[in-house]
């Protein structure tokens, strides 16, 4: 499974001009699931992200997670994130999982944020989304974790 991870002073997701999810300060996170994933790597992605020390403290330094600041998450499904452009210029899509594969572990991987986590926010499944934030920093990280 793949993440990119960007660390927001707030963030949101409109669909046709309504917004379905929105978080202060915390982590947008684009998920990606590729084919051959499953419930075991999305557990261990979700740890990654709840653990990872990418906000500052007092003393300015990357040293406090999403859960130590009390920041929300908000995840939002990204198919893209498999894109493939080594053969051309039009990207290939071929390592995504198949798209109800996709939504089941992308509902998964929200089930369980939301078991982890009080304050977690969605767009919405292979919808047209417009994402809007304010990256604090900026700060983005990849995350891929695989078997």
């Amino acid at each position: 499974m793949k993440a990119l991870l960007q660390r927001v002073a707030e963030a949101r997701v409109d669909i046709a001009g309504r917004t379905v999810g929105a978080i202060e300060a915390g982590l947008l996170v684009l998920l990606c699931a590729e084919r051959g994933d499953g419930d075991v790597l999305a557990d261990r992605l979700l740890a990654k992200i709840l653990k990872l020390r990418i906000f500052s403290d007092e003393a300015g330094k990357m040293n406090r997670s999403v859960q130590d600041i009390g920041g929300g998450l908000l995840v939002v499904s990204q198919f893209t994130l498999a894109a493939d452009v080594s053969g051309g210029n039009r990207p290939s899509f071929t390592q995504a999982a198949p798209p109800e594969e996709g939504r089941r572990l992308y509902e998964y991987f929200v089930a369980r944020a939301r078991a982890a986590h009080p304050v977690v926010a969605t767009g919405e499944f292979g919808a047209d989304m417009q994402v809007r934030l304010v990256n604090d920093g900026p700060v983005t990280i990849p995350l891929q974790i695989s078997s």
